[in-house]
């Protein structure tokens, strides 16, 4: 195998350095603010592949944010995983944002959070996984509470989402100085009054 071969094999294909370039551009600047040239500027690719792929830009947009939450889904379930108590997986959920961070992309805050601020329109497809984002974040901070306390498990998640959500925010207005352990120290108050009060 030649060199231009062996890179050729290497580099992603067109639908992923579309789906980087999406990522790290509507990540930085913002959905509306990154136009459909920028994102084939900045992936290396002709418009018919963009349109070939995602139909357009809308398409675009949802496949990021789906691509996005299949990923935080895992790096989510991880830190889980590694946690040691019930807590302490309640808790993981800001451990993994940092993991995510991390690992893909150091962005300011929540995708999901700016992407439903920036889109309103609920017919537009990247609401579903706006949708299923919320879904997935309620759903599991509810099976993990009900390891943590039987007295109002759903408060207790409630809560954590609340704090969580405050936390996402701090990180996308940029000036908040580590609000993702501020969270986790609130958060961990908020499990520790749910045990003492059963």
């Amino acid at each position: 195998m030649d060199q231009d071969t062996a890179e050729a094999m290497a580099r992603p294909s067109a639908r992923d350095r579309l789906l980087d370039a999406a990522d790290e551009l509507f990540s930085r600047d913002g959905i509306a603010r990154t136009s459909v040239d920028q994102v084939l500027h900045h992936a290396h690719v002709a418009p018919g592949t963009l349109y070939a792929h995602f139909g357009g830009k809308d398409g675009l947009i949802a496949a990021a944010l789906h691509r996005r939450l299949d990923r935080w889904e895992q790096v989510w379930q991880e830190a889980v995983d590694a946690a040691a108590t019930p807590a302490e997986k309640l808790l993981a959920l800001f451990d993994a944002v940092s993991a995510y961070r991390d690992r893909y992309t150091p962005g300011r805050g929540c995708a999901f959070l700016a992407t439903s601020i920036e889109l309103p329109d609920l017919d537009h497809p990247a609401r579903a996984v706006i949708e299923a984002e919320f879904t997935l974040l309620l759903t599991r901070l509810n099976q993990l509470a009900e390891t943590v306390t039987t007295e109002d498990p759903a408060a207790l998640a409630g809560n954590v989402l609340l704090v969580y959500d405050g936390a996402m925010a701090g990180l996308q207005r940029g000036r908040t100085p580590d609000p993702l352990g501020h969270g986790k120290a609130l958060a961990r108050c908020l499990i520790q009054n749910a045990i003492e009060t059963e």
